[in-house]
């Protein structure tokens, strides 16, 4: 059988190390030997013995809550074997900590992540119920996580004089140790006149980065 299904970039191959790698750019591979944690429902496909249990009251001893202010259910893989993780075929991105690293990530990026990550819900300072949500993730520690993004993600720099201002609808994440706040950009004589649709924004300060989507957040079908 002949096919350009069947090129080289789309076989799947045997893992020659535990953990996570790119498949293509709407999937990640990850070959696992003990205990990875993933968002419920992204596993499309795995081989060798592995079991996925959804966690209610933490993973690990590491969630705080089981599910993210955006309402993100998360599970563990256990096992011996490879799975592989999508959601909605968004682009996936792996991110690599070091000692030291901490990044905020709005729950409904995230794919999957090392078991060595520690992974707390924090309130986000200064933004009060933003549209964003009132509580994104803290990633710190020593692995991989990968991230989902609706489209290409800009990744913009936040310098010590020059804050940064997003919507809260299309923030992916930011360095976790910049500062917070709600800035309002429009006047009240527009919001009488019927808003601008761009009335309020997260305001980063500090020293950094953030990453922002292409789109806003759209709201999601409710579950039957």
């Amino acid at each position: 059988m002949k096919s350009e299904l069947f090129a080289s970039e789309n076989l799947a191959r045997q893992a020659e190390a535990p953990g996570m790698t790119l498949q293509n750019s709407k999937c990640v591979k990850y070959a696992v030997n003990g205990e990875m944690h993933a968002r419920q429902g992204s596993m499309v496909a795995f081989r060798g013995d592995l079991r996925f249990e959804r966690k209610g009251q933490g993973i690990g001893g590491m969630l705080k809550r089981a599910v993210t202010g955006e309402g993100l259910p998360l599970m563990a893989v256990r096992g011996q074997g490879e799975a592989w993780f999508a959601h909605e075929a968004q682009n996936c991105f792996v991110v690599d900590f070091e000692p030291g690293d901490a990044l905020t990530v709005n729950g409904r990026n995230v794919l999957c992540f090392d078991a060595t990550l520690s992974y707390e819900i924090r309130t986000v300072k200064g933004a009060g119920m933003a549209g964003g949500g009132l509580f994104n993730s803290v990633f710190t520690g020593t692995g991989k996580l990968a991230l989902v993004c609706d489209g290409s993600p800009v990744v913009i720099p936040v310098g010590q004089h020059q804050p940064v201002y997003v919507d809260t609808d299309a923030v992916v994440g930011w360095s976790a140790h910049l500062a917070t706040s709600l800035h309002r950009s429009q006047s009240f004589g527009s919001m009488i006149r019927g808003g601008s649709g761009e009335a309020v924004q997260l305001m980063l300060q500090g020293d950094g980065f953030v990453v922002v989507r292409p789109s806003e957040a759209t709201a999601q079908p409710a579950q039957g």
